[in-house]
């Protein structure tokens, strides 16, 4: 009898995908209040690392990631 543990994560090789773009632009929120500028900055963190937990990988580097969006938002 085979017991199947549904915990355990299947043994298999996976490529990972590569997500290269177009980035998602903000800068047309810039004249919104600081307050929502900094709410939509902090959804931008958020949905990228929701794609990494799924196992995207961003060409774009985090730091550049960060300075972007933040230049865009103007925070």
């Amino acid at each position: 009898m085979t017991i199947i543990n549904p915990h355990t994560p299947p043994q298999e090789l996976r490529t990972a995908t590569i997500v290269t773009g177009p980035w998602p632009t903000y800068a047309q929120f810039k004249d919104l209040p600081e307050r929502e500028r900094w709410v939509l900055y902090g959804s931008a963190k958020a949905y990228r690392e929701a794609l990494e937990r799924q196992g995207f990988q961003i060409s774009e580097s985090y730091d550049d990631f960060i300075g972007r969006v933040s230049g865009e938002l103007d925070v």
